[in-house]
């Protein structure tokens, strides 16, 4: 229903078929609707009573803020808000009176499938039968390069890859090669092996196999070892996720050696990593600069592991209700992104432990003085012209890979909406949106790009690509047949 309340005037919107406002003639009369309303809708998502007790039980009592976000401590909000943005003159993220401009636009060699963005001299859109070669320049993706058949070279293993769909595609070992990995089955993301490409050669160098102690198994998702890792020339590692596995695949040999490829189909080496017994339904995962990880699940949960252990998450973050289907981390640890079909997730993993040094939850177990999070969402009338069957997709940061840089932008993707918020906007707690509002705390507060044809992806090119009268490097919007950078301007 995207529910949306304005306290101010005793008025909710919300969506059914259309988009509804309902006004109130009394304050009392509001408030009951909206306490009732919030009642309803933990007892639908949960199946359970709404009061304090079943609170505490389904987030837990370290997360009781998370039920009632007036008693959150929302402090630790403000603290992370970067100091060098407080003074008058950097004003230098989005503001309402800057503008996206549309720089490039480029077709696309047929059905683009997914966006591989490089941070050094190209990027690749990945096709239903290749590979299209971009470069990157300051304002966007332009100019074609070379484009990389799938049915080049390895004759027998390249014609799975062209029949089969490659969904996921990611760079590595200086932006050289990039692995593809395709679903068995349609619908479904599981898969037993991936694609090993040379850019430079445009061949497929070789099909590697997932097994773990003699025996093939699945994995759902793949990402590089932490958030620049793809700019490493030896990288040989990556890491992957099935729904109860958290690993990590090594493409050298037990003894470090690279393996010989002309033998059979070379099997990747588990290096470390767990197998869990009890339904953790993982759907997705992020790294950091320093190589921790997040994950999101199907029941809403978001977990924390340390560069040290996959085995045991330091923090757990209690669900809302709805299955995370993408999740992002800042470079820092100290900001994550979940995406849910109707909203995003903002959480902040900042705490202060006993001895008053302030830390991530990726590094410590929180205790319970844990900040509310943050939900972004369309507001109804944009909802309900975003489409029935249109989900948020993808919710990404901008792209950031050194200490000390801050991700200025959030970009999602709702059908032929490309979505875009203000990061430094949406963690300003005085922000109007926020003003009465009951519940945990909505940002409304976003611009939209809206493009002809359902959106594939949309993302935020390298930091090193913002030019200087510009906060921010250009946004890349991926539909199936073409693909357009836009750049924010900070002229009126």
């Amino acid at each position: 229903m995207q529910l949306k309340s304005f306290g101010d005037q005793r008025r909710v919107d919300f969506v059914a078929k259309g988009v509804w406002a309902m006004k109130f003639f009394s304050d009392e009369e509001y408030r009951n609707f909206v306490r009732k309303f919030n009642d309803c809708l933990f007892e639908n998502t949960y199946g359970i009573e709404s009061n304090d007790a079943n609170k505490v039980k389904v987030y837990g009592k370290d997360f009781i803020g998370w039920a009632q976000p007036e008693a959150a401590d929302d402090s630790i909000w403000e603290d992370a808000e970067d100091a060098s943005f407080k003074s008058p003159q950097s004003a230098n993220t989005v503001r309402a009176n800057q503008d996206l401009r549309e720089e490039f636009e480029e077709a696309a060699n047929g059905g683009i499938q997914s966006l591989a963005l490089g941070a050094l001299d190209n990027s690749f859109l990945v096709g239903d039968s290749g590979i299209q070669v971009v470069k990157n320049f300051a304002h966007g993706l332009h100019g074609k390069g070379v484009y990389v058949n799938f049915d080049h070279g390895n004759q027998k293993s390249a014609s799975k890859l062209v029949h089969s769909t490659p969904k996921r595609a990611l760079l590595m070992k200086a932006e050289t090669n990039m692995l593809l990995m395709s679903p068995i089955a349609e619908g479904k993301p599981h898969t037993t092996g991936l694609h090993q490409l040379d850019i430079e050669t445009g061949k497929i160098v070789t099909e590697w196999k997932f097994g773990k102690d003699g025996t093939d198994i699945t994995m759902r998702d793949i990402t590089n070892d932490s958030k620049g890792a793809q700019l490493d020339p030896s990288g040989a590692t990556f890491l992957g996720l099935d729904d109860n596995r958290l690993c990590r695949w090594d493409m050298r040999d037990r003894n470090g050696k690279v393996q010989n490829l002309a033998t059979s189909t070379p099997v990747l080496n588990w290096a470390q990593g767990h197998q869990f017994s009890r339904g953790t339904n993982f759907q997705c995962f992020a790294t950091t600069g320093d190589g921790s990880i997040v994950v999101g699940s199907r029941d809403g949960k978001i977990r924390l592991y340390s560069i040290n252990s996959m085995r045991q998450a330091k923090t757990a973050f209690p669900g809302l209700g709805s299955p995370i289907t993408h999740v992002d981390v800042t470079f820092d640890g100290k900001w994550i992104l979940g995406t849910t079909d109707t909203y995003l997730v903002l959480i902040c993993t900042l705490f202060t432990d006993k001895d008053g040094k302030t830390k991530t939850g990726f590094s410590g177990r929180m205790g319970n003085r844990i900040a509310a999070p943050r939900l972004l969402k369309l507001t109804p009338l944009d909802s309900h012209l975003a489409g029935v069957n249109n989900k948020f997709r993808n919710a990404q940061f901008s792209w950031v890979t050194e200490n000390g840089k801050q991700e200025r932008h959030l970009v999602a993707t709702v059908g032929k909406f490309s979505v875009i918020w203000n990061f430094q906007q949406v963690k300003n707690g005085s922000h109007e949106c926020y003003h009465n509002q009951e519940g945990l705390k909505s940002c409304y507060c976003y611009k939209i790009v809206l493009k002809d044809d359902s959106i594939v992806d949309s993302r935020f090119m390298h930091d090193k690509f913002a030019v200087t009268d510009s906060p921010e490097a250009p946004l890349v919007i991926a539909t199936s047949m073409k693909v357009s950078s836009f750049s924010i301007s900070s002229k009126r």
